[in-house]
């Protein structure tokens, strides 16, 4: 592969020009041996590449794991609000980076943005049914009724019938967990209005079987270990 290919590839902060720029001023370097045109082949699997100092190793896909915070978009482009690959540092946003699976604006926690469009589809396909678990904060208190109420799958707006989903009441009354096995349109909101209830404070903690870093702070994002990817899909 063409050693500005490669890098852009890999970064899509840099383009091919930028690429060729950086190479003229001797900030390139191929297993050792600084390289003054971009246009030389290079092997992407084995070859040592560094840009000004810092190392450029091939991965075919790459997986990040965002801790969203309130007032981000999950989309590629919004023009209003910052959107989710806005906020994740450059060296992660290569191209065809894209948010599986959406949040709400005003919800936080676990978002996946990968370039995987096969993982993302496997992960966001109906019939894979990957469990998505939330916490929850509520203006009233749960109810006992509420385990059944999610087990027996609700109907919510009238007609739209909900698979069933496993609720679990905190110790305090107001909190609460809830796993889904689908991503309907608002649906956490919707199922908890239906009970007569609102909820006030919503994160999503785990995907999968693969959580959210509890280390990790709002707005801050981690490359998922190739290992842990197969969690994604883990029923």
């Amino acid at each position: 592969m063409r050693l500005d290919k490669f890098i852009s590839s890999q970064r899509s902060d840099l383009s091919r020009s930028a690429v060729k720029e950086l190479c003229r001023k001797g900030l390139v370097s191929v297993d050792g041996q600084t390289v003054k045109k971009s246009d030389v082949q290079v092997d992407e699997n084995s070859a040592q590449i560094y840009v000004n100092g810092e190392k450029i190793s091939y991965q075919r896909h790459l997986y990040i794991m965002l801790n969203k915070p309130q007032g981000v978009v999950c989309s590629t482009k919004d023009g209003e609000s910052k959107t989710v690959l806005e906020i994740i540092p450059p060296k992660y946003r290569r191209k065809g980076m894209f948010p599986a699976g959406r949040l709400d604006k005003d919800t936080e926690g676990f978002v996946l943005i990968t370039d995987d469009g096969e993982l993302a589809h496997k992960m966001l396909s109906p019939k894979s049914h990957v469990p998505k678990t939330y916490f929850v904060k509520l203006e009233k208190p749960w109810e006992e009724s509420y385990i059944e109420a999610f087990a027996n799958g609700m109907t919510i707006d009238g007609d739209e019938k909900c698979l069933p989903a496993e609720f679990k009441g905190g110790s305090d009354k107001y909190e609460c967990t809830l796993v889904l096995h689908e991503g309907k349109f608002h649906q956490v909101k919707r199922m908890f209005c239906s009970l007569g209830n609102n909820v006030v404070y919503l994160r999503r903690i785990s995907i999968g079987s693969l959580e959210l870093d509890p280390n990790l702070p709002l707005g801050e994002c981690l490359e998922i270990l190739h290992k842990d990817v197969e969690k994604l899909l883990a029923q």
